[in-house]
């Protein structure tokens, strides 16, 4: 059983810019949206573009706020699904 007062990291639809990851994770951390995005452009100029494969990254793993799982998640289910569809 879960909590209802426990934090879920989330892609999040309000304030979303581009994927919600930002949004997401200011939410999660109690942070400025703003402040969340300044850093990831700053860690991505700083890496050589590290930061933006890990945008996606996020953007893959996170699930998408109203969602259960995320998108590697609804594709294994389907997969499953499909072998023992026969």
């Amino acid at each position: 059983m879960t909590d209802r007062n426990s934090k879920v990291l989330v892609r999040r639809k309000e304030g979303r810019t581009l994927a919600g990851v930002c949004a997401g994770i200011a939410a999660y951390l109690g942070l400025d949206v703003t402040l969340v995005r300044v850093i990831w452009v700053v860690v991505a100029v700083l890496t050589g573009g590290a930061g933006v494969l890990a945008y996606l990254a996020a953007w893959i793993i996170i699930p998408d706020e109203g969602r259960q799982s995320s998108i590697p998640e609804n594709l294994a289910a389907k997969k499953n699904s499909d072998a023992w569809s026969g």
